[in-house]
């Protein structure tokens, strides 16, 4: 699942040279320890995109590292690349939410929100992904990260999840105290990661997360199987009589994005319904018959066309996810195990951590 560069920071390579000799994540340098977008390596200026919230930083970019900071500190045996995203993750902890919701802008230099705009979709997707696979890929020993995300989880549900006209469950987007009644593809992932985080939720809701999960699988099969090609639009609205289909122009392509397989993916390791994979196949055959090209796959621009034109790009997330997904989804479980293996929001596998006796700062020591 990807929405923008959210797994890393992006790198301005204008000048020549690198970061200085043993420091760590030269863009968290500052006094807040929110990164920027953008990091001049050879000067360790930062910079945010001008078009978010007056130069905030963006809620899926820093929060999308623990993962792969807590696997270098692993690697390499220095603290630095942890202690950079706990002390992330302990300024969130201390500030104040609306409605219990993390809004998508952070401003690094003063450390207070920008625009109260909420989305499990583009800008705040893999934040949520993150606090949940770090719990995992701590052996479920970094109960902090599962009780941050178990509280983020309920204030969606509260205040995004909704049930339209029609009996789809669909997440919303909160934009200045109101709720959009439209859902973006990219907050298709979210099915597989209920289904994913089901095990191990307070008050004995796993079913219901679970359940939660195939709802949320269902809308997004629907948003597909609307179109005139099978494919899913950027994003679909449930307003005005209208259900799980984009109405704007600009929001009726499709980009070869691999949230929907994903979920099927999830979903079908849970259950093992044998729908998830019919869903699958069904968009595999439309991505081969409407997306392929002489030198590959590209994205087209209209789902609702029966003659779509192509956008002439295929995205690196194509062979990385969506192809990765279908694969799994159509091979046994003993491929890529859950237990050992946990997936960043690249669908590049991790290894979980089975510490044994070593303990990362947070965390409580297994008890296996």
């Amino acid at each position: 699942m990807s929405s923008l560069p959210s797994s890393c920071i992006c790198v301005d390579v204008q000048a020549e040279g690198g970061a200085a000799s043993g420091e760590a994540a030269p863009g968290l340098q500052h006094p807040t320890g929110i990164p920027w977008a953008m990091v001049n390596l050879k000067s360790g200026v930062g910079r945010n995109w001008g078009w978010a919230s007056a130069g905030s930083s963006i809620l899926a970019e820093f929060g999308t590292l623990h993962m792969e900071f807590v696997h270098l500190t692993y690697l390499t045996g220095n603290p630095a690349y942890y202690q950079k995203v706990m002390h992330i993750r302990k300024l969130l902890a201390k500030m104040d939410r609306p409605n219990g919701l993390y809004p998508n802008y952070l401003n690094p230099r003063t450390g207070r929100w920008g625009q109260h705009h909420t989305s499990v979709g583009g800008l705040g997707d893999s934040f949520y992904e993150y606090l949940l696979k770090a719990w995992l890929m701590s052996d479920k020993t970094d109960t902090e990260a599962r009780k941050t995300y178990d509280e983020a989880i309920e204030a969606i549900e509260r205040h995004l999840i909704r049930k339209s006209n029609g009996g789809l469950t669909f997440i919303g987007e909160w934009k200045n105290g109101h709720l959009e009644r439209k859902m973006g593809h990219l907050a298709c992932f979210a099915g597989g990661m209920f289904a994913l985080g089901a095990d191990g939720s307070p008050d004995d809701k796993a079913g219901h997360y679970l359940q939660l999960g195939a709802e949320i699988a269902h809308t997004c099969h629907e948003s597909y199987d609307r179109t005139v090609l099978k494919l899913g639009p950027e994003a679909f609205k449930f307003d005005s009589g209208l259900e799980a289909v984009a109405v704007r122009q600009n929001e009726k392509y499709y980009i070869l994005r691999p949230e929907v397989i994903e979920t099927y993916w999830y979903m079908w390791r849970f259950t093992h319904d044998p729908k998830y994979r019919q869903w699958g196949w069904e968009a595999a055959q439309a991505i081969d018959k409407y997306c392929r090209v002489s030198g590959g796959f590209s994205g087209v621009k209209d789902v609702y066309s029966s003659n779509p034109t192509y956008d002439d790009v295929q995205q690196s997330f194509f062979l990385a996810e969506t192809l990765k997904y279908l694969y799994l989804l159509f091979s046994s479980d003993d491929l890529m195990p859950f237990d050992s293996w946990v997936f960043n929001t690249e669908a590049h596998p991790l290894p979980v951590l089975h510490l044994g006796n070593i303990t990362l700062p947070g965390s409580e020591p297994s008890q296996q």
